[in-house]
């Protein structure tokens, strides 16, 4: 796996990278520099949004042309066209001293997203993040909120089984990713057992699966994507990436195979053929088919 830079877009922690078939478009966060990035695929023109606060994570919505985006204390709806945004009626409680992270529609149209102690100051300047302060969030079509996971460190690691009966969730300060029961009618998660334990490289962040039903992992302070069994036997290959940090990585199911890995602390977004690192959208070879990428819904 060999990185290329497509976009030097000078990152300082590229997250929630997502694929947009529609528009053969990538579109990606800055957490600390509160900015949206979107790459176009045909041209590599690369166009930037500036927000107000840090923004975590990214969706595709059932509204065309409308994302969901996470910010640090709340849920938007945006319009990339006219930079048009609405409020979602999600606010988190406890912000500014809790944020939101990592987030990812179900495939049942619910948007589910972790919260962590905030670790980024009002000026985007890097703060400590700490145990204890997270929650796993799931937001329903209709706005209705449950909370599935309490006293964590940093939400990590968001997705689901290729059949949809298993869920993937990490802790990066536990160092460790679960799996879970995926109830496919009510959307609801039970049986947690640990998936991924500390491995040597690194610390679990953001995730994918493949077609296969095997767990992408970016290990933070690894440099490394680790790829797990899907069996929880604890098989997995290691794919040096020669960056220290990395965000999390994104599987579509396009011809193209197209998989992102988003890496992290002055880095930006990885294309398999994009990645992102050193404040570069890069691109390097996948040769494992991806999934289709998932959208939320808004009653």
């Amino acid at each position: 796996m060999t990185p290329v830079c497509i976009a030097p877009t000078g990152d300082r922690c590229g997250e929630g990278v997502v694929w947009s078939a529609d528009e053969a478009a990538v579109y990606w966060t800055d957490i600390n520099r509160f900015l949206i990035h979107r790459l176009d695929t045909a041209s590599d023109a690369v166009h930037s949004w500036m927000f107000e606060e840090p923004v975590v994570a990214l969706a595709l919505t059932t509204r065309r042309g409308t994302m969901l985006v996470a910010l640090g204390s709340r849920l938007l709806l945006w319009q990339p066209e006219s930079n048009g945004r609405h409020e979602h009626g999600f606010a988190l409680p406890g912000w500014p001293r809790v944020r939101l992270n990592d987030g990812r529609p179900d495939p049942l149209g619910n948007f589910w997203v972790g919260s962590m102690r905030n670790n980024v100051l009002p000026d985007g300047e890097p703060g400590e993040a700490g145990p204890g302060e997270g929650k796993l969030f799931r937001i329903a079509p209709d706005g209705a909120v449950t909370v599935w996971r309490e006293d964590l460190g940093i939400s990590n690691t968001l997705c689901w089984s290729p059949d949809h009966r298993r869920f993937y969730f990490g802790d990066t300060l536990e160092n460790e990713v679960c799996a879970y029961d995926y109830d496919r009618v009510s959307g609801a998660i039970a049986n947690e057992r640990p998936f991924l334990r500390a491995t040597g490289a690194g610390f679990p962040d953001g995730s994918a699966i493949d077609a296969e039903g095997w767990l992408w992992n970016c290990r933070w302070g690894g440099g490394c994507l680790l790829r797990a069994a899907p069996d929880g036997s604890g098989r997995a290959d290691c794919h040096a990436c020669h960056q220290r940090h990395h965000g999390g990585v994104r599987r579509s199911g396009s011809k193209d195979a197209l998989c992102f890995d988003r890496s992290s602390h002055r880095r930006a977004a990885v294309r398999q053929p994009v990645s992102v690192g050193r404040g570069r959208a890069r691109t390097a070879g996948a040769s494992v088919q991806g999934l289709t990428t998932r959208r939320t819904d808004r009653d």
